[in-house]
């Protein structure tokens, strides 16, 4: 487990360089895509299926992506976008399109039923996060800059 979310976290920031965040940023997005990976590891351990997995991820990679953005005054997007990378339900969408291919009707939709669901989940997940008031997370900025100030 460790190692994955190891992984998530290069992979994360891989995709971060791909998508030109600034790299001050790269250490941050990484550790979003490998807690969203945790969640999900997390979650599937524990009997949770892979699309409640992911919607409990999304939703765990949206609040921190939103926490993330309010400390370094960056849009979330930037935290957000890297960090949902991991969940994309990305062989699930092969294999939809390779049984299609291969005339394999039956396998096609269940697979393509499965993918849809996650990728749904994903998307609830992060409508849930993105629904609480945006002045929540900037008092963090708040509390930060006064700690600041103490110091």
């Amino acid at each position: 487990m460790i190692l994955q979310v190891m992984v998530a976290m290069a992979a994360t920031v891989a995709f971060a360089v791909l998508f030109h965040v600034p790299k001050s940023e790269y250490f941050l997005c990484g550790i979003n895509g490998a807690i969203g990976w945790g969640v999900y590891l997390f979650c599937t351990g524990h009997g949770t299926g892979k699309a409640a997995a992911s919607m409990w991820a999304a939703l765990t990679l949206t609040l921190i992506a939103r926490i993330f953005s309010a400390l370094r005054k960056m849009p979330s997007t930037v935290f957000l976008i890297t960090g949902i990378f991991t969940l994309v339900p990305g062989a699930g969408i092969y294999y939809t399109s390779y049984y299609l291919i291969a005339n394999e009707l039956s396998q096609c939709v269940a697979k393509g039923i499965e993918t849809f669901k996650i990728a749904g989940a994903i998307v609830l997940g992060m409508i849930f996060g993105l629904m609480l008031p945006q002045s929540w997370f900037n008092q963090l900025r708040k509390i930060k800059r006064e700690s600041e100030e103490e110091k």
